[in-house]
């Protein structure tokens, strides 16, 4: 047969994605014969070699599967990217735009300062990827990324805009019932939110001389936004953007000289993206409000 198509990968990675012809099927629009006749097809241009099997929780990946997952993902990525490309008349400030940010920032922030820019300009559309991980600009999975590390491939733009500081912070109805603790070593008297699996989060706190020891956390979660609403409900103390820390329900920010962690903001895109008038005029937008948010930090 001729070689694969688009149309065979992204059959393929949708049986990957959801073990399963049927829901596949449902996911793409398809039949389930059609996108079955798909992967078959794939597996034939590979040279006949198996793909899935079958395993009583559904559609098993083999290794080879496995191995083309994330050259599927990465056409994925670029499809998605192209029909954006084309959203749009030349020039215009309408079409979608793709933006990637942490968790805190994407619940948090964003939505703040995107509700300003399309307000001036209602032909745009946003999508936005909450992650603590950084997405791949290069393979386009997204078009703008706000990130909290500087960013080091040479095919971007980056931005340099401030940085978001950390405290340790507590609810008043918290202290109010248990005290508040003076030093950092008061902390082994109370109850401490932090990470359960996933300590990545604490990465760049070293120079502060507390450790930070999952045996300790009373209350483990790693997603952020979970660990800030539960400093908000008064559940323990626990580590936020001091700028969110003031926000209602206002938060008593702890230890503000002995404790501050301070974490540079980036906000990147592709170069090839520049002359998008609709992603420039996002990119330069984020730079300014993200800007401001740093210094309130």
């Amino acid at each position: 047969m001729s070689a694969p198509t688009w149309d065979h990968y992204r059959s393929f990675l949708s049986v990957l994605q959801t073990g399963s012809l049927s829901a596949a099927a449902r996911r793409l629009g398809l039949t389930q014969p059609t996108l079955a006749r798909h992967v078959e097809q794939l597996e034939q241009a590979l040279g006949g070699a198996r793909l899935f099997t079958r395993s009583p929780q559904g559609l098993a990946p083999t290794d080879l599967a496995l191995r083309l997952k994330p050259h599927a993902e990465t056409m994925a990525a670029a499809a998605a990217a192209a029909e954006r490309a084309t959203e749009g008349e030349a020039g215009a400030m309408t079409g979608t735009v793709r933006i990637s940010a942490s968790d805190v920032i994407g619940a948090e922030v964003l939505p703040a300062l995107l509700r300003e820019l399309r307000a001036r300009q209602p032909g745009l559309t946003f999508e936005i990827v909450l992650s603590n991980t950084t997405s791949d600009l290069l393979r386009r999975e997204a078009d703008i990324a706000i990130r909290m590390i500087r960013p080091t491939q040479s095919a971007l733009v980056a931005k340099r805009v401030g940085t978001v500081e950390l405290g340790f912070h507590a609810h008043p109805d918290y202290l109010a019932r248990h005290g508040t603790p003076d030093t950092l070593d008061d902390l082994t008297a109370h109850t401490i939110i932090g990470f359960d699996r996933d300590s990545s989060a604490t990465r760049g706190f070293e120079t502060t001389g507390v450790t930070f020891d999952r045996a300790r956390f009373a209350y483990r979660i790693d997603n952020q936004i979970a660990q800030l609403s539960a400093i908000r409900a008064a559940c323990g103390i626990g580590i936020c953007q001091t700028a969110l820390g003031r926000r209602p329900p206002r938060l008593t920010h702890l230890f503000a000289e002995a404790f501050a962690v301070p974490l540079e903001t980036w906000v990147t895109m592709h170069e090839d993206l520049r002359q998008d008038p609709r992603l420039r005029l996002t990119f330069d937008h984020l730079c300014e409000t993200m800007a401001a948010y740093c210094a309130d930090s």
